[in-house]
Order: C-alpha cells, then sequence, then structure tokens
C-alpha cells in the first residue's frame, strides 16, 4: 500500500512541485495551506509521514507539532520534517527541541527531500521491527526490559514505572540502541549510523537535541529519571540499575 505524505506549507507553488514529485515516487500526497486545517483533518486519518513549513499564517509548523505531540498515539508519533528558513538555526535547534524528526532549508533538494523521507520510512519501520531489522512473522520481537522501562518494538510502544511515553521514531531507535546494552556507552556517532543510517546529511549534534527531548518525556513521568547518561566527550549509555 502507498504510503501517505502530508505536505503543510502556505506556498501553493511548493505544495505543487513537491506533490508532483512525491507522487511521481509512487507516495500518496495530501496539502494543506495551513497547521489548524491540517490538524482538523490528522485527527480522522494519520498520515505516514508530514512536511510543515515553520513560518505559516493562523498556525504555523511549529505550534502544530506542539499540538501534535501533546496528542499522544499514533498521532503524537507521526514523523516530521520541517522545512526551514535557510541558515535558520534557531528554527532547526526548537524544530528538534519539540521533536521533528528531521529539518531542511530552504531552497531544497526536491531529491535530497525524497532521500529524507525514504530514510525515515525506513528508520519507523525498522523501529517496528526490532533493530535488528524487521520481523518477518517468524519470531515474535521481544519486548526490551531494563528496570523500570519497557520498550516494545513490534508496537512501538514505551513505558516507565506503567506509564506511558510517546517517542518519535528516531528518538525510539536511539533509546532501543542505549538500553539493549545497559552500561555500554555509544559515541554520537554510533547513534546516529543507528537512526540515521546512510544519511550523511545530518551533524551529529542532532543526536544532543534528540538526547534532551527524550529525557524531557520521561521526566514528565518521573522528574528523578536519569537514566541515560552523558559521559562528557564520549557518548551515552542507559545506566545500570
Amino acid at each position: 500500500m502507498s504510503q501517505v505524505i502530508a505536505l503543510v506549507d502556505d506556498d501553493r507553488n511548493i505544495l505543487t512541485s513537491v506533490s508532483i514529485a512525491l507522487q511521481a515516487e509512487g507516495f500518496i500526497t495530501r496539502v494543506y495551506t495551513d497547521g489548524a486545517t491540517a490538524l482538523r483533518a490528522f485527527t480522522d486519518n494519520v498520515p505516514d509521514l508530514g512536511v510543515f513549513d515553520i513560518k505559516m499564517p493562523q498556525m504555523d509548523g511549529m505550534e502544530l507539532l506542539r499540538r501534535l505531540r501533546e496528542t499522544g498515539g499514533a498521532l503524537g508519533a507521526m514523523p516530521v520534517i520541517f522545512l526551514t528558513s535557510k541558515d535558520d538555526e534557531l528554527d532547526e535547534a526548537l524544530g528538534l527541541a519539540m521533536g521533528a524528526d528531521d529539518y531542511i532549508a530552504k531552497p531544497f533538494s526536491q531529491r535530497l527531500l525524497i532521500a529524507r523521507i525514504r530514510a525515515i520510512l525506513r528508520r519507523q519501520a525498522l523501529a517496528r521491527g526490532g533493530a535488528t531489522g524487521g520481523n518477518d512473522g517468524a519470531e515474535p520481537v521481544a519486548l526490551i526490559e531494563r528496570g523500570r522501562l519497557v520498550m516494545d518494538p513490534a508496537r512501538h510502544k514505551v513505558s516507565w514505572d506503567g506509564r506511558d511515553v510517546v517517542l518519535t521514531v528516531t528518538e525510539f531507535l536511539i533509546l532501543e540502541a542505549l538500553a539493549q546494552r545497559p552500561g555500554v556507552v555509544k559515541s554520537r556517532n554510533q547513534l546516529l549510523d543507528i537512526a540515521y543510517q546512510d544519511d550523511v546529511y545530518v551533524d551529529d549534534r542532532t543526536i544532543d537535541s534528540h538526547i534532551k527531548r527524550i529525557r524531557r518525556k520521561f521526566r514528565a513521568v518521573d522528574d528523578r529519571f536519569e537514566a541515560i547518561e552523558t559521559l562528557y566527550g564520549v557518548g551515552y549509555r542507559f545506566g545500570e540499575e
């Protein structure tokens, strides 16, 4: 079945050109010129991925993403790519801090955007099938249980002390990589290889933003959460209990 990509941008030229390019690649597209309209539509039918412009009237991309992440469930975990103003590092940092999976600066290459979309959808499939790469139905994907943490890769579900924590695809893969081997340090580059695979355009500091976001989500259910440890100059590890 073709995957559905939602495009949200107040520039109709971008909507038309990107939609045509994605449809040529076999995707189904839905287009929206403002965040409020998109949010109402997403509630009824969740796309596989969203591409949001940040600066839009009525409801901008940041607010749209915030509303989605607060919703939880399938809608809250929907992968999102932000389109930012050229060289606007503030937009990029804010987008990642709020839970975007990726960002691309305007003007952008449609080939690059399609490559990023495919990379995120591959990561989503990997997260659902486990870090070893898919589940053909021969064996169920095992739960990962580490103290108070429980991860269910097959259902893309995470809980801490029995309370659900909603993670994006990228966040799930990073946490999974750390939790699989408690006490073992993973460098930023190792986590990039796991979460972003062959996407060479991602800065290794992107991992720091995702780690901060993961910690913030867990601290929302346990303000004493300290399971993800930073080893400055080395990387991150999931602490042994």
